[in-house]
């Protein structure tokens, strides 16, 4: 595996939607952020969300969308689907935007990457994997081209 980058979301307080037929409908505004590192620098620009199921089964479906800015100017479109699950102690926490330590949360993506930019073309040969971490405030994915 190759480390691509990190990315760091600021996001708001959850809009619960309510319990449906699979679980809890949440959606989290993604409010801007960045990302760093060998091969993704820039910025994640405000106006995305992350769309969230929690199961009764205590296990959340993620699916974030939101829009890189690159430094050189080029967009990127993510779509970031995943599951975080943990102790329901620990989840129960997560919930109400409280911390817990990342090594007691499984937290994984699969990042699908949408561009025009002829550099970042690489972008749409590959499968990448992410390791997630639930802040109070932040959101935090490492990608790894897998």
């Amino acid at each position: 595996m190759e480390f691509i980058g990190q990315v760091e979301v600021a996001v708001g307080p959850p809009r619960r939607i309510g319990a449906g037929p699979g679980g809890e409908r949440r959606i989290i505004p993604i409010l801007g952020g960045r990302v760093g590192g060998p091969r993704l620098q820039g910025e994640v620009l405000p106006g995305g969300a992350d769309y969230q199921l929690i199961r009764p089964d205590g296990v959340a479906e993620i699916e974030a969308r939101y829009t890189l800015q690159l430094t050189d100017g080029a967009l990127v479109y993510v779509v970031n689907r995943g599951i975080r699950h943990a102790a329901p102690e620990d989840m129960a926490r997560l919930l109400r935007g409280e911390p817990v330590p990342a090594e007691r949360v499984y937290f994984r993506t699969a990042p699908v990457f949408e561009t025009a930019a002829p550099a970042l073309q690489w972008l749409h040969r590959s499968l990448f994997l992410g390791l997630g971490e639930r802040q109070p405030e932040t959101v935090i994915i490492r990608i790894f081209s897998v």
